[in-house]
């Protein structure tokens, strides 16, 4: 499972979607970046594989980072990337 996490302007946690593929995966991080990079504001709509019900509507100059991260079924304890992993350590 891959999780492509979005920090976003003035929401302290990242907002999380995964995908089952690799390829999906980074292919939503590539389009994530291509709207980011864009002049002008775009709405990005996610989808998320784990819980299909969900999904996630946020514009593009919200968005400060992306990031794609792999979590293993066997390892459950799997760090938050960035910033928010020292908080678990706790």
């Amino acid at each position: 499972m891959f999780t492509i996490d979005l920090l976003v302007r003035y929401i302290p946690m990242p907002i999380s979607v995964q995908k089952k593929e690799e390829s999906d995966a980074q292919a939503l991080y590539q389009e994530i970046l291509s709207k980011i990079k864009g002049s002008t504001p775009e709405v990005i709509e996610l989808t998320c594989d784990k819980q299909e019900d969900k999904k996630i509507a946020i514009l593009s100059d919200q968005v400060t980072g992306v990031i794609i991260s792999q979590k293993d079924g066997a390892n459950t304890g799997a760090k938050v990337p960035g910033f928010f992993a020292a908080l678990q350590e706790k």
